[in-house]
């Protein structure tokens, strides 16, 4: 699952990436409110975690602009203010929850699970094609008995072919939804990792090949 997290305390925003990282979630950091609007516009988030209190444009400020547009992405707002009207402010703004600072790792972690649970669109942690799976909590590859562990830019370029099999996807987009849309990794970054996904799929013998199509991109399919 992937995360916006928007926070201006730099060491804050510095934890927060941590703790999601460190429990299996793909996140990008941003410290104003204007970045968060424009990366949230960009729609490849599950989940934006959103500190209220922000230089210029304020998280609640942002929230309300992205409902305005219709995005419905579940946010989680975070702030220093606690009094009940401000809390209510948020959640009449279109957030879908409100945890004051200081707050307890553990009890950020369950409400963004529970948060993320509420999606309409909310995927299990096992992706399987061609009796091939792909576990989300453990980065392994598993198919008949067998299973190769992947590493945090592998899963995530497995986990968007496994979630979209058979359908060409660019390089372009692979280096959007992971590096970001403003990152410098060009071309040769993606093919070196798809080179070792496809190791990886061989030493398991999983009945799947990554085929790359020439000006178009990369495409999962079985085996014939």
């Amino acid at each position: 699952m992937r995360l916006l997290i928007a926070e201006d305390d730099p060491k804050l925003l510095k934890s927060l990436l941590h703790i999601f990282e460190h429990n299996k979630f793909i996140v990008d950091g941003v410290a104003a409110g204007d970045a968060a609007l424009s990366y949230a516009q960009t729609g490849e988030y599950d989940g934006i975690v959103l500190d209220v209190m922000m230089p210029g444009m304020d998280g609640i400020e942002v929230l309300q602009r992205l409902r305005k547009m219709g995005m419905k992405t579940p946010v989680l707002l975070l702030t220093a203010r606690s009094e009940v009207s401000q809390r209510v402010e948020g959640l009449d703004a279109g957030a879908d929850d409100y945890l004051p600072k200081p707050f307890a790792t553990s009890e950020l972690l369950a409400r963004v699970r529970a948060m993320l649970r509420r999606k309409d669109n909310y995927v299990p942690d096992l992706l399987s094609y061609q009796n091939v799976e792909l576990n989300r909590s453990t980065y392994q590859l598993e198919y008949c008995g067998r299973s190769q562990g992947l590493s945090g830019k592998e899963y995530q370029i497995m986990e968007m072919l496994m979630q979209n099999p058979g359908i060409l996807i660019s390089t372009d987009k692979f280096i959007t939804h992971i590096w970001g849309w403003d990152s410098s990794v060009d071309a040769s970054v993606v093919w070196v990792h798809i080179s070792n996904i496809r190791k990886k799929l061989d030493s398991i013998q999983a009945p799947l090949e990554i085929r790359f199509v020439r000006g178009g991109g990369y495409v999962l399919e079985g085996k014939i």
